[in-house]
């Protein structure tokens, strides 16, 4: 009798052993799977520069200088989406939010979003960042950010941990 005693507490500890490892997967997959959301959520923000007739303010602040998607067009103040890449669209910055935007510099946070094809193989990604406007120069008339600097947060779509980009 006590070799059956004994096998039954062994297979009940080895199906609560199992039944633990299955929670933990399967609450681990939850887990992931909310943060495949979040990047999918992030994936689908507008990757053109008719999100900038969005105003934070009803009116433009005065005096500060501005950013023109890729040198061209309407100047926009606090800009929520700056084109990288200007020749595909491959790269751009979304989703910003100024912290700081000043006559001087403007700091802010958002998401790279990098399409397929920018990104070599695999699907289109985001990359959360952090970006520096800098350079205010009148250009054609206009003050202008002249220089973008891009800090990455983890991973990078092409390796650089910091990236500068020409604005003018």
């Amino acid at each position: 009798m006590t070799d059956r005693e004994g096998s039954r507490w062994v297979r009940g500890r080895t199906a609560l052993a199992a039944f633990v490892v299955v929670t933990a997967l399967a609450a681990g997959g939850v887990w992931f799977g909310q943060a495949s959301d979040r990047a999918s959520a992030v994936d689908a923000a507008p990757k053109t520069s008719a999100v900038q007739d969005v105003k934070e303010d009803a009116k433009e602040p005065g005096g500060l200088p501005g950013v023109r998607d890729c040198g061209i067009g309407k100047r926009a103040v606090k800009p929520h989406v700056i084109r990288l890449t200007c020749a595909d669209a491959g790269m751009v910055a979304t989703a910003i939010r100024w912290k700081v935007y000043g006559a001087r510099e403007a700091y802010g946070a958002g998401v790279v979003q990098v399409e397929k094809t920018a990104a070599g193989a695999g699907g289109d990604a985001g990359f959360p960042a952090t970006f520096r406007l800098y350079g205010p120069k009148p250009v054609d008339g206009t003050l202008l950010f002249t220089g973008l600097e891009v800090r990455y947060e983890g991973s990078t779509p092409l390796g650089d941990t910091t990236e500068m980009y020409n604005l003018a």
